[in-house]
Parts: C-alpha cells; structure tokens; sequence
C-alpha cells in the first residue's frame, strides 16, 4: 500500500520587504502541518503540493517554502496554482529532478509523473497565466494522455490545483476548471486511475469525474466558509487548517482521509 499526504494552497506571502515573515500565519499554519504529519503513526510515501504555494509566486516565498518543508524525510513533489509563479517555483525547487525535467521556456508547463512505493502521481498544471480559473490546452491533454498511456497497469492518482467537478461555493467555481471535458475524456479511457485530487478550494470536498472519485483537500492555513446560496458570501471561517492522506493499494483500492492539523493524541484504547 502507497501513503501519499497532500498538502495545498499554503499561501506563503513575503511583506514590502520581499520577505517572508516567520512570524506570519502562513509560515506557523505550515509548521503545524509539517509538524501533525510527521506525527502520524504511518508516515506517508510522499507528499504532493497541489498548488498555491506562494501568495504572489515571488522568489522568497518559494525559498522560505522549501526550508520549511526541509524537516519532511520523504520526497516532496510541488505543482503550480493559480497563485504561483512557474519559474520561480521551478528556481526553487532546483534540486528537485522531476521539475528539472518539466521545461525550459519562460512558463513551460509544470506537469510530470513519478513512482511512489508501487503507484504512480501524475501532476497535471492546469493554471492559466494571469487569470484565476483552471484549464488544459490540448497540448497539455496530449502529454497526460501519453502519460497515463506508458503505465496502463499500476494505480495512479492524477494531481490537478484546479478540481474537474463543481464545488458548489459561487465564487470559487467562478474560477473553476473551464471546461473539463477534454480532462474527463483522456481520463476516461485509462482504467488505473484511482483517483483525482486537487486543491484551489481551502476545504475538504467529494465528488467524480469519469466514473472517478475526486478530491479536494483542505488549505494548511485558512478555510473557506461553506456558502452554497447564490450569491454566497465570500469568507474565510476559524475552522481548523488540514491536509489529506491517500492511500492506493497494489489492487487499485484507494481511501482518502481528511486531517485536521494539530497535535491530536489518542484519549483511550477503543478494543
């Protein structure tokens, strides 16, 4: 069995100085995270980084980023949101073999697949420079279907920072995927996709695509307020930060499970 723990839209955001302020929410709501994940009884396989990492894709903030993921033992697998700078995430995280092998144009796509304890993570760039919403041209549809198309029978999770199926909360699927329906074709036609996982929405949420189960994951620093009325209230609310941890089994099982961030110990024994 494969752990992979997804952490998303961390928003790490440098002041007028340019840098990044360790005092700030963003940096302690990830130490937090790091801290709960590294907690866990099982450790995960990996960790993928769905996107908005940075506030404003600045290179300090991807600096501070990478240290403060540095105590994490496992690989780390960043991807890019609608917040992020691509180059400079790419600067970043040079060390990185995988993102080293994405492009080399100014903004090339990042977007790439790796092995993880018997599966594979696909990592799909649906971002859309100098615009909020979600979308992948038919080159982008081109290289995940080849990619997906190299490895027919091992359990893959495809990664996206913008989610394939509507929220539900007005003005996030304002800036929703457009449309998808490229994405759900090419995923439709290969059978060991066990799941879709995505960010952009700063709170944990379920639903399909292709016959696919598809998740959202929630932020480590702030979550939205749960408004499904029209128009709805855009808002951010005091519950708790989170992550998500996937787990895919060597038949293609997967079970996703949303975790609050936090230093919880168990009260009692229950058997």
């Amino acid at each position: 069995m494969a752990i992979i723990a997804q952490l998303s839209d961390i928003h790490l955001a440098a002041g007028r100085d340019g840098e990044v302020d360790d005092g700030s929410g963003p940096v302690r709501a990830l130490r937090t995270a790091v801290s709960s994940l590294l907690s866990l009884p099982a450790r995960p396989d990996a960790v993928v980084l769905t996107g908005d990492l940075a506030d404003c894709g600045r290179p300090a903030e991807y600096a501070r980023l990478h240290a403060l993921l540095s105590p994490l033992p496992m690989a780390v697998y960043p991807m890019p949101g609608n917040h992020d700078d691509r180059d400079a995430l790419r600067a970043a995280f040079s060390d990185h073999p995988a993102l080293a092998e994405t492009g080399t144009g100014p903004q090339a796509p990042v977007q790439y697949a790796v092995d993880v304890a018997g599966i594979r993570l696909v990592c799909c760039d649906t971002t859309v420079d100098g615009h909020p919403h979600g979308h992948m041209s038919e080159d982008r549809l081109a290289w995940l279907d080849g990619t997906l198309g190299a490895a027919p029978d091992v359990p893959t999770i495809v990664a996206t920072h913008h989610p394939p199926f509507p929220i539900g909360i007005r003005f996030i699927d304002d800036m929703r995927f457009v449309d998808p329906a490229g994405f759900a074709a090419v995923i439709s036609r290969h059978r060991q996709v066990v799941r879709i996982i995505s960010g952009h929405v700063h709170r944990g949420a379920v639903g399909s695509l292709a016959g696919k189960v598809s998740t959202t994951c929630p932020s480590t620093y702030r979550q939205l307020f749960l408004d499904l009325t029209r128009p709805g209230r855009a808002a951010v609310t005091g519950e708790p930060a989170g992550f998500a941890v996937h787990l895919v089994g060597d038949d293609g099982s997967a079970t996703t499970h949303f975790v609050p961030t936090g230093n919880y110990r168990p009260l009692m024994d229950v058997e």
